[in-house]
């Protein structure tokens, strides 16, 4: 699903057929994020004529545009991994294009668990992505059924600890 990191940042569930991006978060970490959110985020702003105590101003008062949405794979999706870097393909043997399935390799909590195993076997946790990796979802169908209900408890669990 969603890395235990990323519970604190507004989320939604994956669509087939969506292409998305590797993205570090405020958290620190890397989720996948839409490309068209990534797009109006950084989009500038059209300011008027600034002076020096105004741009002053927005310098030491930054103004927060609208947080970016994570966007959560369930387990056993399918997904393809495009611009795989070089260091990755000799790493794991894989070529620049891969159909991968989405995983989690431990339950443990508060520990990074979304990976990705290759059709060879070999895992690659999200986490050690580049970011802006880009990434197709194919197939949810195939899609593990989720507990939702143990989802809650650790979101319940992650948030009160906050």
């Amino acid at each position: 699903m969603c890395d235990y990191s990323l519970m604190a940042v507004p989320n939604r569930l994956a669509q087939e057929g969506e292409d998305l991006v590797a993205h570090r978060f405020p958290t620190g970490s890397l989720g996948l994020a839409s490309p068209d959110d990534l797009k109006i985020s950084t989009a500038p702003t059209p300011t008027a004529k600034r002076g020096f105590w105004r741009a002053v101003q927005e310098f030491l008062n930054p103004t927060k545009g609208k947080p970016i949405c994570a966007v959560c794979i369930p387990p056993g999706a399918k997904l393809r991994l495009q611009d795989i870097s070089t260091r990755l393909q000799h790493e794991f043997a894989v070529g620049p294009v891969e159909e991968v399935t989405f995983t989690q390799i431990t339950a443990a909590a508060h520990s990074y668990r979304d990976a990705v195993r290759f059709r060879n076997g070999r895992e690659i946790r999200l986490q050690e992505l580049k970011e802006g990796q880009r990434v197709h979802v194919l197939d949810l169908s195939c899609a593990e059924d989720l507990d939702l209900e143990r989802l809650r408890e650790e979101r319940a669990e992650f948030t009160s600890r906050r």
